[in-house]
């Protein structure tokens, strides 16, 4: 009997490779990438309908036995994982229960089948319909309310709608940069069986949301063999005043009470769904003065930026979900094995400007700053020459330069290592504009 397996990962580069490589169980393990992770990253070239052919040729070419087939990335990876799987018969969610997921619309609608006080008014328009305010507001929602594409990721292409003015620009918006996003997901949903009311709602549409906020926070989950798994939650931090992202901390801060509710919520809606032997994470407000939960979205798969908060407080990233599920065992999990007490993933951004970046931290800058605070992790995302607003990924106020990775013994400790280490990070910039 072989004592190995191989684990084909889609979009696999090396900074996940070594991640993976140090999951428990990695020593019986072989990981092969599917797709290069350039392809994955740019829909625009690099078709989701030639992708998914060019990872049928490689695996059909593989000669050994294929055990699972794995992904840790966003649309369009997890939407494509379903599809290879089913042909290739390893384990996943079916892509009908991953859609009732990552389809905006749909997912709506099932998690108001279940969980209705904890979903906030909605409805789907199209942003080429010159009369699409007036149909928003027929559905009953009126300023201040919040937009974005039927599939997102991130807070790409989404805006808070305070005038009409805010509207018509976040309208002119849409409709320019659209299409990267409808088009690929047009072609999975091809694959799919849908309900004719969402069939009609196909990627070029968005969704208009009543707004919600509060403490935003995420639990990492998975179901295996039917059993929903709550094992994280992952608090989310702004910066004041905009939606862009601040840090992600672990564990939550959340009321105990509060904890418990979202993890029921989650066990509800996961189950109605018929999502099964995959992971997941949900995100939630909780509305402190009203004492009110709301349910965000929901992410059908591990959250990249939680790995290493994971790896930090508990032991292992959680990539090992993914595995384990990949190859059909129920997850084996640390809980608090880890090197600190709290971890964090920054984001170190600059707001409402575009400009051309002149200088980034060099390597030996970097470096020394990792050595004086250990367990820290700086990754640029920009390079010199290159101008922010060709940065993919990125939410309709900001652009994150680095991200950094920390742990700490308590926040106090850790926010003050991050205010000393950012301070230290030299960006210059030239052509600025705003």
């Amino acid at each position: 009997m072989d004592d190995y397996k191989n684990i084909f990962v889609v979009g696999l580069n090396d900074f996940n490779r070594s991640r993976l490589e140090q999951l428990r169980g990695a020593e019986h393990y072989r990981f092969h990438g599917v797709i290069a992770p350039e392809a994955v990253y740019d829909t625009e070239v690099f078709s989701i309908a030639d992708m998914l052919q060019e990872a049928t040729t490689q695996l059909e070419a593989f000669e050994d036995h294929i055990d699972a087939i794995v992904g840790y990335m966003d649309f369009p990876v997890s939407t494509m994982l379903p599809i290879l799987c089913e042909r290739f018969g390893t384990r996943t969610t079916s892509l009908e229960s991953l859609l009732k997921c990552e389809h905006k619309y749909w997912s709506r609608k099932v998690q108001r089948e279940v969980i209705p006080e904890f979903i906030p008014n909605f409805t789907a328009f199209d942003p080429f319909d010159d009369d699409a305010l007036t149909a928003i507001g027929e559905a009953g929602l009126y300023f201040p309310f919040f937009v974005k594409p039927i599939k997102s990721s991130g807070s790409r292409l989404g805006f808070r709608i305070d005038t009409p003015e805010d509207f018509y620009h976040a309208v002119e918006r849409l409709r320019a940069d659209i299409g990267l996003i409808a088009d690929p997901f047009n072609t999975v949903l091809e694959h799919a069986q849908l309900p004719k009311d969402v069939a009609e709602v196909d990627g070029g549409y968005c969704m208009a949301e009543e707004i919600i906020g509060g403490w935003q926070c995420t639990v990492e989950g998975y179901v295996y063999e039917g059993d929903v798994v709550s094992y994280g939650i992952v608090d989310s931090l702004r910066y004041p005043q905009v939606l862009s992202f601040f840090h992600y901390r672990y564990p939550s801060g959340l009321p105990k009470k509060i904890q418990d509710k979202i993890i029921e919520l989650t066990d509800k809606v996961m189950t109605h769904i018929g999502y099964d032997n995959s992971a997941f994470n949900i995100e939630y407000f909780w509305d402190e003065v009203q004492d009110r939960l709301w349910l965000l979205e929901i992410n059908t798969r591990i959250s990249q930026s939680h790995c290493d908060l994971f790896e930090k407080v508990d032991g292992v990233s959680n990539q090992q979900i993914t595995v384990d599920l990949g190859l059909g065992k129920r997850p084996d999990m640390p809980y608090r094995q880890g090197d600190y007490a709290i971890g964090a993933k920054f984001f170190y951004r600059v707001f409402f400007v575009d400009a051309v970046v002149t200088r980034v931290p060099s390597r030996e800058e970097i470096d020394a700053l990792q050595q004086e605070f250990p367990g820290t992790l700086i990754a640029l995302q920009v390079e010199e020459g290159q101008r922010l607003s060709t940065l993919a990924e990125q939410d309709s106020y900001s652009f994150a330069l680095a991200y950094i990775w920390t742990g700490a013994k308590d926040e106090t400790e850790l926010l003050a290592n991050y205010e000393s280490l950012a301070s230290r990070l030299n960006f210059e910039f030239d052509e600025i504009i705003g």
